[in-house]
C-alpha cells in the first residue's frame, strides 16, 4: 500500500516541539511532496531564532517519515520567514544645480534669525576653518547655528565637520539637511562623489545656492553661516542680492598679499550693500611649542589696522596652530574639544554673541 499525504502528516504530528505543539499541529510543513519511495518537504520556522530551536525536530521528523514503510529516501529543509520585506521604493530624485529661479524680493529661509556671510579676498588663509569652528562654538554656546558651505568648486565642510552622507528628500524637492557637533549642515560636497569636480558656469552655481537655501528645511535658528568661496564673485553676488544678509565677517592673515585681496572683498559688500561687521586675523603668530616664543610668519597687526581704519571691530586674532589642521583633517573642529584654541573659537562666539550678530 503506496504512503500518502496524511501517512506523513500523522508521522509528524508525534513530534513534540520544544515550546509546545507539534510540526502539524503548529501549522509550520510546507510544500510536502511523496512521489513513490521519496519524501520530501519545507519545516518554516517563524524567525531565524526559531529555527535553531527545531533543529533537533527536524532530524526527528526525517526519522519518522524515513521508518515510514516503503519509503527510502526523506529529504526534509529546514527554514525560516520573517517580516514581509517592504517593497523597494527608489528615492525622490534630488538634484542641486540649475539655472536661478525668479524671486519676487531677497529671500530668508523661513526660521532663520540672521545670516552671516563669512568671506576672504583669497583663498588659503583659513575662511572654511574658521567657519567650521565659529560654528561649533556658538553651537556650545547655546545658539542654535546653521552652516551652509557655499564653496561650490571646493566644498571642505564634509571633511571637516566629519560627515558625508546624501541628504534626505521626502520629496525630490525639499532638502533635510545633516548635523554634526550641534550644528546643521548643507553643502554641495553631499551630493557629489568625493573627488567628483563641479564643472559649472555662473548661472548654475548661482541656482545651486539659490535651492540650498530656499529647498534646505533649516529649521529655528539663530544664525546661518555662510562660508562663502574666495573672491568676488557669482556665489557672493547671488547670496547678497537674493538673500537677506544681515552682515558679513571678512578672514585674512597679515601678510600684505592678502591685505590686498581682503580690502576687495571688503569694498565688494560695500558695494552690495551689506554690512561688513568685523574682521578677524587668521595665522596671527606662531608659538614655538618647545619654548613658547611667538613668531609673526605672515607679519603683524595688518588686519588690526585695517578694522581700525575701517571702524570696525576686529574680532579676533588666531595663530596658527597644528592641532586646528589635525582635528579638521579628522572631522572633529578644534572648537568642539577643549584647549586654548577651543577657548579662542569661545571667546570670539562670545563676543558674537554679545556684540548681537549672532
Amino acid at each position: 500500500m503506496a504512503i500518502t499525504k496524511d501517512d506523513v502528516l500523522a508521522a509528524l504530528s508525534r513530534i513534540s516541539l520544544p515550546d509546545g505543539g507539534t510540526l502539524v499541529s503548529r501549522d509550520l510543513v510546507r510544500a510536502l511532496r511523496v512521489d513513490r519511495d521519496a519524501v520530501s518537504f519545507v519545516i518554516e520556522a517563524e524567525t531565524p531564532e526559531h529555527a535553531k530551536r527545531l533543529a533537533a525536530a527536524r532530524d526527528a521528523a526525517e526519522a519518522a517519515v524515513s521508518a515510514l514503510p516503503g519509503i527510502t529516501r526523506a529529504q526534509v529543509a529546514l527554514t525560516a520567514h520573517g517580516p514581509a520585506a517592504a517593497p523597494k521604493q527608489e528615492p525622490p530624485s534630488l538634484k542641486v544645480g540649475r539655472h536661478p529661479q525668479p524671486q519676487a524680493a531677497p529671500m530668508k529661509p523661513a526660521g532663520v534669525q540672521r545670516i552671516l556671510a563669512i568671506g576672504s579676498g583669497k583663498g588659503g588663509v583659513g575662511k572654511s576653518t574658521v567657519s567650521s569652528n565659529l560654528a561649533v562654538a556658538l553651537a556650545r554656546k547655546g545658539r542654535r547655528v546653521g552652516l551652509l558651505d557655499a564653496d561650490i568648486y571646493g566644498p571642505s565642510q564634509p571633511r571637516m565637520m566629519g560627515i558625508n552622507r546624501r541628504p534626505a528628500s521626502p520629496d525630490g524637492k525639499t532638502i533635510i539637511p545633516l548635523k554634526a557637533h550641534g550644528v546643521t549642515l548643507m553643502s554641495i560636497g553631499f551630493m557629489l562623489e568625493e573627488g567628483k569636480a563641479v564643472v559649472w558656469r555662473g548661472p548654475m552655481l548661482m541656482g545651486a545656492l539659490q535651492q540650498m537655501l530656499g529647498q534646505v528645511e533649516w529649521g529655528e535658528l539663530d544664525v546661518l553661516l555662510v562660508d562663502l568661496p574666495p573672491g568676488t564673485g557669482d556665489v557672493q553676488l547671488t547670496l547678497c542680492q537674493k538673500s537677506e544678509v544681515t552682515g558679513a565677517i571678512v578672514v585674512s592673515t597679515p601678510q600684505d598679499v592678502a591685505l590686498i585681496d581682503a580690502r576687495k572683498a571688503i569694498d565688494m559688500f560695500a558695494t552690495l550693500k551689506t554690512p561688513v561687521l568685523g574682521l578677524i586675523e587668521n595665522m596671527s603668530m606662531f608659538v614655538c611649542p618647545t619654548c613658547g616664543s611667538e613668531h609673526a610668519i605672515f607679519g603683524h597687526g595688518g588686519v588690526k589696522a585695517e578694522a581700525e581704519q575701517m571702524g570696525v571691530p576686529l574680532l579676533g586674532a588666531l595663530p596658527i596652530d597644528l592641532e586646528t589642521r589635525l582635528a579638521g583633517d579628522r572631522g572633529t573642529p578644534v572648537a568642539a574639544e577643549n584647549g586654548p584654541m577651543a577657548e579662542a573659537y569661545g571667546q570670539l562666539a562670545e563676543g558674537l554673541i554679545k556684540g548681537g550678530m549672532a
